[in-house]
């Protein structure tokens, strides 16, 4: 009988997953090979660790048995190409040391190939680095199992294709290999954070592990001021996640969380890390991000807010990492120092971005700021809009609950501010995508 796997049991897995992947392609070659000895070495774990415990080494237990997967595989395609005499040369693997190098990083950079796009980056980070089955990726991401695969297995094919090498980039290649690092964390963590389709408005353990992994690039890039603010912003946004959603999973906008049920150590450790890190590294977005996540957590009330320093934040912002998601956010801040009439200005301007134009969170800024100039017959209108072009169902509930007229009064309306309007479900201003 199987027995479940044990959270002690899931995290030594997650843990040694990328560490026995590096050994395997260290001691091999073969990314692609590689890799799936090794998922078939999880799944032995998953299924033997519950039942005897975790051995003392599960970094070696891995790569013992993955090595033994690999060793019958290569056996086996030598004996189709009728080369007994070499099979059977090969070494047994139980003799090498488990070298103590931490592979993490070189992983990353490999899944992070300029050759793949930000899917199969994604898809093969959770699947090498993360350790996740197809399965857990394909729930994850909310697709069919059978497309994961195809992803994963086309992204290992590409990599091969393109003569990747298990080893750190060049020292000129790797500022950007870092960069699209950085994103496959971010883009992991956000659809974690506020899923982007699909009946639930979180998907927790993706965030999870989106933290997790940043955890690690962080001790392996510790110079890194982009990788500590994005552990920072990561850790700011997700103290937050006790109070975004009611008992029914519907969504509660940031203005109106209960803030007592924040998580004040996450809170604690991010502004550490990003008031320790702004003086000393050159400024990047996801410090930037960073720093209005601050901001919105350090405010006792939704009231206390101090939208003028979020507003100069933005500016910062814009001139650093320009783009729609931040226009629209930094509409919302400007309308809440300056008034929804400049908001709505700004907002008529923007919308001829092309990636504005059929986006439901520009319908939902605009329906809010329309609230708050009291036109509110109009802001219905543009709240049914927004539901209409949402895919997830939290948000398109949200919406229509809006559009039905269930609102609080003017009065409130005000004190709860533009907050909630730069995303769909207006709770997060700091984390657009």
């Amino acid at each position: 009988m199987t027995l479940p796997v044990t959270a002690e049991v899931e995290h030594a897995i997650r843990s040694a997953a990328p560490q026995a992947l590096g050994v395997l392609v260290r001691r091999y070659g073969g990314f692609d090979a590689c890799e799936d000895a090794v998922q078939e070495a999880l799944l032995a774990a998953s299924q033997q660790w519950p039942r005897d415990g975790v051995p003392d080494n599960p970094t070696g237990w891995l790569v013992r048995v993955a090595a033994r997967r690999w060793v019958e595989t290569a056996r086996g395609e030598i004996a189709r190409r009728r080369r007994e005499q070499a099979a059977a040369a090969l070494a047994p693997p139980e003799p090498a040391p488990v070298p103590g190098t931490d592979d993490t990083l070189a992983l990353l950079l490999m899944c992070c190939h300029p050759s793949l796009n930000p899917i199969s980056q994604v898809a093969l980070t959770l699947r090498a680095v993360g350790g996740l089955t197809t399965a857990e990726i394909a729930r994850a991401l909310l697709v069919p199992v059978s497309t994961v695969g195809q992803r994963i297995s086309r992204a290992k094919q590409r990599i091969r294709a393109h003569g990747a090498e298990f080893r750190m980039p060049p020292p000129d290649e790797l500022p950007q290999r870092m960069v699209s690092v950085r994103h496959v964390l971010y883009l992991i963590f956000n659809e974690g954070h506020t899923a982007s389709s699909g009946p639930a408005l979180q998907r927790v353990e993706l965030a999870r592990e989106a933290i997790r992994l940043t955890r690690q690039l962080r001790r392996l890039a510790p110079g890194d001021g982009e990788v500590a603010g994005l552990l920072a912003l990561m850790l700011l946004t997700d103290a937050r996640r006790p109070a975004r959603a009611g008992p029914d999973g519907q969504l509660i906008p940031l203005a109106e969380q209960d803030r007592r049920r924040w998580d004040r150590a996450a809170i604690a450790e991010g502004v550490a890390l990003i008031s320790n890190t702004l003086p000393h590294a050159a400024l990047g977005p996801f410090q930037v991000q960073a720093a209005i996540a601050a901001v919105h957590d350090e405010a006792a009330r939704a009231e206390d807010t101090d939208w003028p320093q979020v507003l100069g934040l933005y500016d910062v912002l814009d001139r650093l990492a320009p783009g729609p998601m931040v226009t629209l956010n930094r509409i919302v801040a400007l309308a809440m120092v300056h008034g929804a009439r400049i908001g709505l200005e700004r907002l008529a301007a923007a919308e001829h971005d092309p990636a504005l134009a059929e986006h439901h969170r520009l319908e939902a800024v605009r329906a809010h700021l329309l609230d708050l100039a009291g036109e509110h017959e109009a802001a219905r209108d543009h709240y049914r809009r927004a539901a209409r072009r949402t895919l997830s169902l939290p948000e398109r509930q949200y919406l229509a609950a809006r559009a039905g007229g269930r609102s609080r009064s003017r009065r409130d309306h005000d004190r709860v501010g533009a907050a909630r309007a730069s995303r769909a479900q207006g709770p997060d201003v700091e984390v657009a995508p």
